[in-house]
């Protein structure tokens, strides 16, 4: 019945049983150069997430899929409170910790290994937070429902969920390079043939609903630009950055060959150097709240 939730977490021994053979699958991977592509990302994005947000002096916030953990520390430094952070990769891990400690911000948040498709709470912490919040995490995942489900018992009566994620149909540029159009298909179909959905952005709204929740908000979160933008060329490193991290999964795939790749890479770069290049793309964000 919609608007009940599950009174008890799942067992979380169970549920490993049931389903050996799910997993999440990060496209873009852990390597040093991706954890600095992340870290320029969130300095482009966190200030718009966090307002869509708008956390509020004594929520208490467990943030899923948390990565580096920047965007958690806003959170936690928004709120006043020390924020929970669940992150799988032990890499990202480290280098959240890291960055925590080189900001001098450990203390503002916990950082703790786990998988948001089981996730690591204590019986006593289910319906127990303010807030809870996932950015990028569901197209990365294979079952965005049993995510948005977790998060929705997390919360106590009245708390709200916020999640923010792509569809990645939304890019355009102009003017049109050549190549990009194909070679960002089939950066799309990479997310298919690991079983993620990339276009579970605007599916949002009704992930909420299927949980229990009540949706409240629900819009976009702009991620665009032009030529003469200071933040232009940051984009467009972005998105070449992207597609560059999925070149094994596109090359496997059969429909690019390396040099074909690399061409179109490069003609991303001769494009973002243009005066007339402009760059359009938007992230969903939606709000739901579990009903008191």
């Amino acid at each position: 019945m919609r608007g009940t939730l599950p009174r008890e977490p799942v067992d979380r021994t169970c549920a490993r049983s049931q389903d050996a053979s799910v997993s999440s699958h990060y496209l873009h991977g852990t390597a040093p150069d991706e954890q600095r592509r992340l870290s320029r990302l969130n300095a482009l994005v966190n200030a718009s997430s966090l307002a869509a947000i708008a956390p509020r002096p004594g929520e208490r916030v467990i943030d899923f899929g948390c990565g580096l953990a920047q965007l958690t520390r806003d959170l936690a430094r928004a709120t006043g409170v020390r924020a929970l952070g669940l992150e799988r990769s032990a890499e990202q891990l480290a280098e959240a910790r890291r960055q925590a400690g080189a900001a001098g911000e450990a203390g503002r948040v916990e950082l703790r290994a786990g998988d948001v498709l089981d996730p690591p709470l204590a019986a006593d912490e289910w319906g127990a937070f303010d807030l809870a919040h996932a950015r990028f995490v569901l197209e990365h995942v294979p079952d965005p429902a049993r995510v948005v489900a977790h998060m929705a018992r997390a919360v106590k009566p009245g708390g709200r969920v916020a999640l923010e994620d792509d569809d990645h149909d939304v890019l355009r540029v102009w003017p049109e390079v050549g190549e990009l159009p194909a070679l960002w298909r089939a950066y799309v179909a990479s997310y298919t043939r690991l079983g993620n959905d990339p276009h579970v952005g605007r599916k949002l709204v009704a992930l909420m609903h299927d949980a229990g929740l009540t949706p409240v908000t629900n819009g976009w979160l702009w991620f665009g630009g032009c030529a003469g933008d200071e933040h232009f060329p940051a984009l467009v490193t972005n998105m070449a950055g992207l597609i560059a991290g999925a070149r094994e999964a596109i090359l496997a795939a059969g429909g690019f060959d390396a040099p074909r790749f690399d061409a179109a890479l490069a003609a991303i770069a001769e494009w973002g150097a243009r005066p007339d290049a402009a760059l359009w793309f938007a992230r969903c964000h939606a709000i739901g709240v579990r009903p008191a």
